[in-house]
């Protein structure tokens, strides 16, 4: 039977992509997701894109922003609730799916109200401010590590991990070379800390006369100027400002040094690389650190703190760990136990169970 859901969750990539993902998946077995987010929010983009209808509420945004923005955003709470209200007696949904965020924080304040049953999928080891200050409401939590079940009802939380492309889980075993491949990653905008670093070892890299080939996303700012200096270096390897195909990347790659975001560390465990992870130290109550710890604590990845990344400490950490008899082979291992290939599809079922009537 085909039930509504209303889909929470924008702002970023790392709040809508996983949403878009378990929408499909709904969309597939007949249901009718609906997505309800701002107008500034990445979500304005992709959700019409991705063919899914989406309705608007203002609201804003509460952590490291200034004074003046944390004010507005307070104001916007109770007209934000009611907008959230009039959309859900419009669609009558069996169920509301959040990602979480300041956008989902609205609709959950909404569904708490109408007594709709409220599925949220947190893919950090520390939950976000919305999910923690909401988490004793849901119904279902969904989790990606085990140290954010403290945050949610007990007995109602379960580990799928987040949606990961296929591909990802697709990528094989590559088997070692006579150079070590780095992906070095700071995300789409790139990363600072991680083209400084890269730089700096190029010459330790070449000295030592340890073979290593580098692909390297910069993000558009850096590229042209690491670009140039790079084809200066003797270096092997690729400088690119952006990789269109990541899970080609990841394939081709021996080791990953990258942030430790959660789709990020999500993508590592589906395919399964060793990698040193460089938390991003203004990320939001520093889920970064948490998510890399969580890691490091199961012998799953290496960490760095960003303000000890530079060009020596990424020579020793990469030559440490080739040196040493199977340790990228028991990394690749370990993260590949963090690995959930079904998580849209398992999302799915659980909405479609609160649809049924099958929770209570």
């Amino acid at each position: 039977m085909s039930a509504r859901f209303i889909m929470a969750g924008g702002g970023t990539g790392g709040h809508v992509m996983p949403a878009l993902a378990v929408a499909r998946v709904l969309a597939a077995r007949g249901h009718q997701p609906v997505f309800i987010g701002t107008e500034r929010g990445l979500e304005a983009k992709l959700v019409p894109a991705a063919g899914f209808p989406i309705e608007w509420i203002e609201i804003g945004g509460l952590k490291r922003v200034g004074w003046r923005s944390a004010v507005k955003t307070l104001r916007m709470i109770p007209g934000s609730v009611r907008r959230a209200l009039a959309h859900l007696d419009q669609r009558r949904p069996a169920a509301v799916f959040s990602m979480g965020g300041y956008v989902a924080a609205p609709v959950m304040l909404a569904a708490i109200r109408r007594r709709i049953p409220i599925v949220v999928m947190e893919p950090n080891a520390m939950p976000g401010l919305v999910n923690r200050r909401l988490g004793r409401f849901v119904a279902r939590a969904l989790l990606s590590f085990p140290e954010a079940e403290r945050y949610f009802p007990r007995g109602r939380s379960e580990i799928t991990g987040v949606p990961v492309r296929p591909e990802f889980f697709q990528v094989p075993p590559k088997p070692r070379g006579d150079s070590l491949t780095l992906l070095i990653t700071g995300g789409s905008q790139g990363s600072r800390t991680l083209n400084r670093a890269a730089q700096q070892s190029w010459p330790l890299f070449r000295e030592s006369r340890f073979r290593v080939r580098f692909l390297h996303q910069t993000g558009i700012a850096e590229h042209e100027e690491i670009a140039r200096q790079f084809a200066q270096s003797g270096m092997e390897g690729e400088v690119t400002p952006f990789i269109s195909d990541m899970p080609a990347a990841f394939a081709a790659a021996d080791m990953v040094i990258c942030r430790s975001g959660a789709n990020t560390v999500a993508e590592i465990a589906a395919s399964g690389k060793p990698s040193i992870l460089v938390p991003f130290p203004f990320a939001a109550d520093n889920h970064q650190l948490r998510n890399a710890e969580a890691l490091a604590n199961a012998g799953a990845a290496r960490v760095v703190a960003d303000s000890e990344m530079n060009g020596r400490r990424l020579f020793d950490e990469v030559t440490s760990l080739a040196s040493r008899p199977g340790a990228l082979d028991e990394l690749g291992a370990a993260v590949r136990r963090f690995a959930r290939p079904r998580a849209a599809e398992r999302a799915a079922d659980v909405l479609e169970e609160f649809a049924h009537g099958e929770q209570r």
